[in-house]
């Protein structure tokens, strides 16, 4: 997670103390899943960010792969499928759509791996071929339940804008002294777990995790109090600091989750 600290990502979010949530329910999704089914799509959607690493994806076609998972997710019931096999579907489809094709062969023993570490590449028998066949019909019925709507607008281009501008704003003792470009593009990468792609505009997701960075490391831009308006208004005109605080909290609720899941 965040900051490379794994499970334990609690580094990056010591000192942030929005109340976000009630009742000790930290694993409600940020889609509004039941516990159960939210912590399903948090291990899943880890093992498609794994397996998209290992698979040399870049960062946006994992992001959307991820997408159309939680996508799928908002349309079916989690029962209904086996939530791996729509994972890796999502990861060959994702791969089309962001023109980084993959292979069927390689995503399943990139997935074999990691169901059963240390094992050998699975053999062209009829249960390899049954896997492949599997993926490939997967793959059709999510683009019928997605209704062929897998092109999106993700936070990333966004992001990377917001932190030159920022640097720019920033003194240079401030900008090298702390990793907030770093930390930006972990939160933003962590935010894949749960469903906040589908629940906000990508620009607010792109300065939200840049307003998380700057707190955590309690770095304030210069001449903000003397300002019309606030530095992330600047950024996106319609965006509220409730929707800011919105996005946090479900962020922090993953990173809550994170904790509780082995």
């Amino acid at each position: 997670m965040a900051g490379g600290s794994g499970a334990s990502g609690r580094g990056p979010m010591e000192g942030i103390g929005l109340d976000c949530y009630g009742g000790g329910d930290a694993a409600r999704g940020a889609l509004g899943w039941a516990a159960p089914e939210a912590r399903v799509h948090f291990r899943v959607t880890r093992f498609i960010m794994e397996a998209g690493v290992k698979l040399g994806m870049q960062s946006i076609p994992i992001a959307t792969a991820c997408t159309i998972y939680h996508k799928f997710f908002c349309e079916i019931n989690l029962d209904a499928y086996d939530p791996y096999l729509i994972a890796m579907s999502s990861l060959y489809l994702a791969g089309k759509v962001e023109e980084q094709h993959l292979r069927t062969r390689d995503i399943i023993n990139v997935s074999n791996r990691y169901f059963h570490p240390g094992s050998e590449p699975l053999e062209l028998d009829s249960r390899f071929w049954v896997l492949r066949d599997s993926i490939v019909q997967c793959e059709l019925l999510v683009l019928r339940v997605l209704r062929f709507q897998v092109s999106f607008q993700h936070p990333h281009k966004y992001l990377l804008h917001y932190l030159i501008s920022l640097k720019n704003w920033l003194n240079r003792y401030s900008w090298q002294r702390t990793p907030i470009s770093v930390t930006a593009w972990a939160l933003l990468r962590d935010s894949y777990h749960g469903g906040l792609c589908l629940r906000f505009r990508a620009q607010h997701i792109a300065v939200a995790v840049l307003h998380l960075a700057l707190q955590v490391y309690g770095v304030e831009v210069p001449a903000e109090a003397e300002a019309e308006k606030p530095w992330w208004q600047v950024f996106s005109d319609d965006l509220t600091k409730p929707t800011i605080d919105n996005i946090v909290c479900n962020l922090i609720q993953i990173y809550t989750m994170d904790t509780e899941i082995p």
